[in-house]
């Protein structure tokens, strides 16, 4: 049982128990997942199963979008809501025009702090580790990149408003500083109430199974059959066809001219390599000092 599975994780499992219960339910021990979930978050989580283990890095690096709800005049030591209170407002007078003029102010490249509350390790420890001992650490900036942002619903009558909001951005973005951030333009304190991943690697949550359905076809004897391929983790590469017999090369993880390809990459560039019938060679990479595509990764 090879190829990746888009399970819709439950609210109070963390990623791990995720993948523990698939491997319980498939008996399978080679299984990684593209992208750790806090156990509050639901949505997409890919899997990678058996051999297609080999492209999780390559799903991990592509965008994530998310549904997330903020709310305003509260914050916590975790910037969700279920840390403890730091600081809170009585009373928060937010407009609309004000709220869409700050969320556009995050589109693109930004700068975050991760939180305490992270995985994120200083000096060879966890972030988390420090915060659950009350002490803090020194963190860098890291830049991350907000693609798209944009006001879903805003509930601004209320003292303390909630504003749902669909963001699509880079790997290692944290919602949670995200939604600390975006309630500080605003002169307020905030933290993050819900959180919805609705696409990672691709994948939407049509995509995806839950739990129960899981169970249910590997009884039945018909999950395999709802895997996706590994190389569909990989679209996001330029794609190139050879004839057979030099796709051939490729599979026994030699070196193929560029010349023989009518193809222009960038040197350094990732391909997904295919031969003329339509299987999957593997991931090959542009070597202009040799004046080839160099095997990265051959799935046979």
């Amino acid at each position: 049982m090879d190829g990746i599975l888009a399970v819709w994780k439950p609210a109070g499992w963390t990623s791990h128990d995720v993948v523990a219960k698939v491997r319980g339910i498939t008996k399978l021990k080679r299984i990684g997942h593209a992208g750790t979930l806090d156990p509050m978050v639901t949505g997409v989580l890919p899997l990678c199963l058996g051999r297609a283990t080999r492209v999780v890095e390559y799903l991990q690096e592509r965008p994530k979008a998310y549904e997330a709800v903020l709310q305003l005049g509260i914050s916590t030591d975790t910037e969700d809501m279920t840390g403890n209170v730091v600081n809170e407002v009585p009373a928060v007078h937010v407009k609309e025009e004000q709220l869409l003029r700050v969320l556009d102010g995050f589109k693109g490249t930004i700068d975050q702090v991760p939180p305490m509350y992270s995985a994120v390790k200083v000096d060879g420890k966890r972030l988390y580790e420090l915060a659950r001992e009350g002490k803090t650490a020194e963190r860098k900036p890291r830049q991350v990149e907000i693609y798209d942002i944009r006001l879903l619903e805003a509930e601004l009558e209320p003292d303390r408003p909630r504003i749902r909001f669909y963001v699509e951005c880079s790997k290692g973005t944290y919602i949670r500083t995200l939604c600390v951030d975006i309630g500080k333009a605003l002169g307020v304190p905030a933290a993050m109430a819900e959180l919805v991943r609705t696409m990672s690697g691709g994948l939407t949550r049509s995509d995806c199974l839950t739990l129960e359905q899981i169970a249910e076809l590997q009884q039945a004897g018909k999950l395999a059959e709802q895997l996706l391929p590994a190389d569909a983790a990989l679209s996001h590469f330029r794609r190139i066809e050879a004839p057979r017999p030099v796709a051939d090369k490729g599979l026994k993880g030699q070196k193929i001219s560029l010349a023989r390809l009518n193809v222009r990459l960038e040197d350094g560039e990732n391909a997904v390599l295919y031969a003329d019938d339509g299987s999957f060679i593997g991931i090959f990479r542009a070597d202009y000092g040799t004046g080839a595509l160099r095997p990265v990764k051959v799935f046979s």
